[in-house]
């Protein structure tokens, strides 16, 4: 008797163009042909589910479908969109004209730069600097706060020349200042600070006598740098160093304090973390400067929670620690004029708006609110002084404004939908399943052992009875019949070509179970589950994990990732993403969930490959920590940069006459847009210099090697003198792969 399967609303069939419908009639068509019984009831048509799917009455798919998919709305409001040309867009700023990242990576690649690449929109970092700024500001006016707000870039979240030009140049009418942690930055800040009059230089990290002097250096240029102590023995170096000059020192006291917060860098906070001082260690300095007659000298208080920190309750927390803290040292006789309230300022990467580590529930304006309240209150408390607020906010401030672009170079593995069998596919597992079933004929090669395997796949699906009971032990039965080929095969009783079979047999058996399991409401075992899935995509892209985004691997950070084209198209094929190194961990299969879901998704959504055509990928959010972190495994070096900014450009006229002095001889520019720059990135010969190989020494010794090679007769002069030439081009070219 025939799987009934109840259709209460006669306008979804299998000819209306709903695939779950089509998938659920193919599947009715099976359990027909295979005489199975009837299901007793289906309530309703909603009800009824091919997979995971539910059935939805949508002719197509358009912009907007993509847009919820990847959850553009939720990470990356306000600069980036999904038009209804299907191409992500960004808008630097509201009354910008939309840019359009394929077009951009088109026209850059018709001038002769290679995928990937990655675009940089400096104007972002701007509105996000006036943002930040402006959310402190109206929270310090609303509240009748007495003291200002000063905040400062941490270099060590980028430290490329133009995104600490930018933030410089933005922030001169904030006196926006920057912060740093080694030699190697304050060197960098020196040279930058003077054009930056009146903004802070906060001076963090471990010091020697050097990096003393170099900050006696910076109060002598007029910079106000302010050293901030993270051990005890740190203030006889400075000291010494300031006496020597006769400069008057500015100190500031990092401390520990007891509030922490949970996630990754919760290690950062709390009496055990790396850096500061304790409360004991914070009285013994306070009490030497006043013994030297210094006191005055002390006049800032600094404490850093950690990074990405998603509750507002744990930053007020820590902010009313540290403000109780300063009225105390201002008591003490220290001259106080700054609470820096450091780094923690968190992205809403998967765009969930939750309290996840990769999420953030409060906006800046709840951010800049809570610390000076947090800080005024306690300041009215205690009679003291309100200092001015200082924050170190790097990756809020420069996440949003870069875009890495690669391209799909191909695609290993045959998908399916993992929530959804269609009718395609249900047609499909019919196919192999009557293909197995007529085997009839051995071939050459062929085992009893194989044969017995490849009948008794066959007729797993015919013996199938539509019931939780039957699908479960079918399932279990078919994974036993894999399992046993596999063994047969390793003990040398079946052959490759029959192995192949069992395999190609079983997913065709596991198919049907599947659509069997959803149609009767039957719950799998875990493991069972994770077996009967179909296998996902592999999507190898023109890209290092380790180089671009070592955060996905180091530390399973989640930055969005999409298409930049084709959203008007709808995405069938579940994948994970593969790069180029030579490292299993060199993938990334943990996605943003889409609108309205809160878990990770465990493969991203993608289009079938044409052949002959370009797919682009983007990753967003990736402007902060990324790119100076990323190693050259495998020596994949760093990748192309385009500076772009908004700017009126007619589609006939790319490099009109108005644009082309802003492009400049090194850019271009397009509909709404002026490429200001583009940056080569790593070549080979550069990337092999950091391990020490000298280019001219690897020319000369393949040189002697042709030349041997050559005089042998192995090859003729011609070939030894071409081959020459190529090495010597490949040495001086991009890392990455071209086609």
């Amino acid at each position: 008797m025939a799987l009934a399967l109840i259709d209460t609303a006669p306008a979804h069939n299998e000819r209306s163009g709903c695939t779950a419908c089509k998938a659920r009639h193919a599947l009715q068509s099976v359990f027909i042909k295979d005489g199975l019984r009837p299901i007793d009831s289906v309530s309703s048509l909603d009800s009824v589910r091919i997979g995971s799917a539910p059935c939805f009455n949508r002719k197509t798919w358009d912009s907007s479908d993509s847009r919820s998919l990847y959850a553009v709305d939720g990470w990356g409001r306000p600069y980036f969109s999904v038009e209804d040309s299907g191409h992500l867009c960004v808008k630097t700023t509201d009354e910008a004209q939309a840019i359009d990242l394929y077009e951009v990576c088109l026209r850059a690649q018709q001038q002769g730069t290679q995928l990937p690449v990655l675009i940089r929109f400096p104007e972002i970092i701007r509105g996000r600097l006036h943002e930040i700024q402006g959310s402190f500001d109206h929270a310090i006016r609303s509240s009748g706060y007495q003291g200002v707000y000063a905040g400062v870039f941490p270099v060590k979240c980028n430290h490329d020349r133009k995104v600490l030009e930018c933030v410089l140049e933005s922030g001169r009418p904030y006196s926006y200042g920057l912060e740093v942690g080694s030699k190697a930055e304050m060197l960098m800040a020196m040279a930058m600070m003077g054009s930056s009059p009146g903004a802070l230089l906060i001076c963090n990290g471990y010091k020697d006598a050097a990096f003393m002097r170099l900050a006696v250096h910076c109060w002598e240029l007029g910079i106000r740098a302010v050293v901030v102590l993270e051990q005890p023995q740190e203030l006889d170096i400075l000291l010494e160093e300031a006496a020597k000059s006769g400069v008057q020192p500015v100190i500031g006291l990092r401390a520990k304090l007891a509030t922490r917060h949970g996630g990754h860098w919760g290690t950062t906070s709390g009496e055990n973390a790396k850096f500061g001082l304790s409360p004991r260690d914070i009285v013994a300095v306070v009490r030497n400067l006043a013994a030297v007659g210094m006191a005055d000298c002390l006049q800032l208080l600094h404490f850093h929670i950690g990074s990405q920190i998603s509750s507002l309750s744990v930053v007020t927390e820590a902010v009313s620690e540290a403000a109780y803290l300063y009225a105390e040292l201002a008591h003490m006789g220290a001259d106080m004029r700054f609470i820096d309230c450091g780094g923690g300022l968190g992205v809403d990467y998967d765009g969930t708006a939750s309290d996840s580590h990769s999420s953030l529930p409060f906006t800046i304006k709840d951010y800049a609110s809570g610390i000076v309240c947090a800080v005024q209150q306690v300041c009215e408390e205690r009679g003291v002084c309100a200092p001015t607020i200082v924050t170190e906010s790097g990756r809020a401030l420069v996440s949003h404004h870069s875009v890495l672009v690669f391209d799909v170079i191909s695609r290993q593995g045959q998908a399916a939908q993992a929530d959804s069998v269609d009718a395609d596919e249900a047609a499909e597992a019919e196919h192999h399943v009557e293909k197995a079933a007529r085997t009839e004929e051995p071939s050459a090669r062929a085992t009893p052992k194989g044969q017995a395997l490849l009948q008794a796949c066959a007729r797993v699906p015919r013996s199938l009875q539509p019931t939780a009971e039957s699908v479960r032990d079918s399932c279990m039965l078919t994974l036993s019949l894999r399992q046993q080929a596999l063994k047969a095969f390793k003990a040398g009783c079946i052959s490759l070509e029959e192995r192949a079979s069992v395999d190609e047999s079983c997913d065709a058996a596991l198919q049907h179970i599947r659509g069997a399991a959803a149609a009767v409401h039957a719950q799998l075992p875990d493991d069972v589950q994770l077996n009967c899935r179909p296998p996902v995509a592999s999507y190898h892209i023109n890209l290092s994990v380790f180089r671009s985004a070592p955060d996905m691997w180091a530390i399973q950070q989640l930055f969005p990732v999409m298409p930049i084209h084709r959203l008007d198209e709808q995405p069938t094929v579940p994948a994970i993403l593969a790069d180029l190194t030579c490292d299993s961990d060199g993938k990334i299969d943990s996605f943003i969930p889409a609108a309205g879901a809160k878990a990770p998704a465990p493969t991203l959504k993608l289009h079938e490959l044409t052949s002959g055509e370009p797919y682009l990928l983007g990753m967003f959010l990736t402007g902060a920590y990324q790119e100076i972190m990323g190693s050259a495994h495998n020596m994949f070096g760093s990748v192309n940069v385009l500076t772009v900014r908004s700017g009126r450009c007619s589609e006939d006229s790319p490099a009109g006459s108005s644009s082309r002095s802003r492009a400049g001889s090194s850019g271009f520019a397009g509909p709404g847009y002026v490429v200001e720059a583009m940056e080569q990135g790593e070549s080979a010969c550069g990337v092999l210099a950091r391990a020490r190989h000298v280019r001219q020494d690897m020319i000369e010794a393949v040189r002697a090697a042709a030349s041997a090679a050559a005089t042998e007769g192995h090859m003729k002069w011609g070939a030894a003198r071409s081959m020459l030439s190529t090495y010597e081009r490949l040495l001086d070219s991009y890392t990455y792969l071209s086609f």
